[in-house]
């Protein structure tokens, strides 16, 4: 019987434990983050991309974020970063998942934001994350409650 309590004890634990980890990345001031959730045109010449993650599946778990193989960033939950690209070129935009990267391209007009959502995958032995390319309002909508991140940190 004590041991079928200490059992119970420690699956509740463990269970409050992954719920209340929740992975955290460094993040601009509040002036910056709604700075840029004010959704301006991007600069003449060029695209912006914000790429972004809000779901709470996969909260421990950080994720890096290239374009054309450059790192933007390392992901958490509620979470956005802004980066501008020459417009009227493809863009390669990549995460990390389980076993290799996972890629978007994204065709990008000169002068049009685009909204890239990260989502977190189960995985095999470790979570993964895919991208998805979604309509402006939502991607405006969605940022909106997000905080901007620091740039330039990945893990790789």
């Amino acid at each position: 019987m004590l041991f079928a309590m200490l059992k119970r004890i420690t699956i509740v634990a463990m269970v409050g434990l992954l719920l209340s980890a929740c992975a955290s990345v460094p993040l601009k001031t509040v002036r910056e983050s709604n700075m840029s959730k004010q959704f301006d045109k991007p600069s003449k010449g060029h695209s912006g991309l914000y790429i972004y993650r809000n779901s709470s599946l996969g909260m421990i778990y950080k994720k890096d974020i290239f374009v054309n193989g450059e790192c933007v960033g390392e992901t958490a939950p509620d979470v956005f970063f802004y980066k501008e690209v020459a417009g009227g070129r493809k863009h390669v935009i990549s995460t990390e998942s389980e076993f290799s990267p996972n890629d978007l391209v994204v065709q990008a007009k000169e002068g049009k934001n685009y909204f890239i959502r990260q989502y977190i995958t189960l995985g095999l032995f470790v979570a993964g994350s895919n991208l998805e390319l979604v309509g402006e309002q939502r991607g405006m909508k969605d940022v909106s409650v997000l905080e901007l991140a620091e740039s330039g940190m990945c893990s790789q």
